[in-house]
């Protein structure tokens, strides 16, 4: 009888004693282990590594019973990620929680199942990719920081990539969802409208890639604290008397001015000229990343 295929194999077992190995050097203040798996208490007996790892899941009882044990570990979305994607949800699920902080030497794992493929060395804060920029927001409570990190990613990805070559500009607003809808009107048919809330939320990549896709239409989206999208192609109709923007940008800076500025939303735009994203609260931008390059 042919044994269990997803079983650790002699070389996952050799993998993971090198990172339970490396994680334990003073140098590494956490072990980040991405994963729905948790590790078997036979590869961490010896090891003081409790106070060092950290699991982040998917599934609720999971966390619930690793708390239970004394672990530190966060719940990620239950989504499909890419490797390097997952590690990322799972740090900003980590600060979000306050059990990674910023300057932290962080190795971080995770793979497929059981089977550990990948490792990351990082340092909290280092890059743009580990959300230093969401926390200068100062966001208030009811936004989910996971979302705004998801939008401001795609945002970037949208200045930098375009659609099919071609430079793309759009507007994102972010929150007091019902006060953004009622100061808007419908441009285009909205391509979110019918779809259950669960597969139309930011935090599924493949939603996001759907905006990417859609942010060639006219008009902006509109998504909920907690990264719902409710539509897309919407004409924001906050009065833009008295708004004021930098020199150089156009309308869709301006409404995104105008729409923070009478409702509690925070706006994201990508400039179609030069690819860099702005973000918007109170009508006025607290946050600019430009783009290195872009791609033509």
């Amino acid at each position: 009888m042919a044994g269990d295929p997803s079983a650790p194999t002699s070389l996952d077992k050799a993998f993971l004693k090198s990172i339970l190995s490396l994680a334990a050097k003073k140098e590494v203040d956490a072990l980040l282990y991405a994963s729905d798996s948790p590790l078997p208490p036979e590869d961490l007996r010896g090891r003081p590594l409790k106070k060092k790892l950290l699991y982040a899941a998917s599934s609720e009882p999971m966390v619930e019973d690793l708390r239970s044990q004394g672990f530190r570990a966060v719940l990620v979305p239950p989504y499909e990620y890419s490797r390097v994607e997952k590690i990322k949800v799972a740090v900003v699920s980590a600060l979000t929680a306050g059990v990674l902080k910023e300057g932290e030497s962080v190795l971080a794992v995770t793979g497929q199942g059981r089977a550990l493929d990948t490792v990351v060395k990082l340092k909290i804060g280092a890059t743009f990719e580990e959300r230093v920029s969401v926390d200068a927001l100062d966001l208030a409570e009811e936004f989910s920081n996971q979302v705004v990190e998801a939008l401001l990613d795609l945002a970037n990805r949208i200045g930098h990539d375009g659609f099919e070559g071609h430079p793309v500009g759009t507007l994102i607003a972010v929150g007091d969802a019902t006060a953004v809808m009622e100061k808007s009107r419908q441009l285009t048919l909205n391509p979110f409208q019918g779809i259950s809330e669960a597969e139309r939320n930011v935090l599924d990549p493949g939603i996001r890639e759907a905006i990417k896709t859609f942010a060639v239409l006219d008009g902006a989206f509109v998504v909920r604290e907690d990264g719902v999208v409710l539509a897309a192609g919407r004409y924001l109709q906050a009065a833009t008397e008295d708004v004021k923007v930098p020199l150089g940008l156009g309308a869709r800076h301006t409404a995104a001015a105008a729409i923070t500025r009478e409702t509690k939303a925070i706006a994201l735009t990508v400039s179609q000229t030069s690819g860099s994203v702005r973000v918007f609260r109170n009508g006025e931008i607290v946050l600019e990343l430009h783009q290195p390059a872009r791609r033509t």
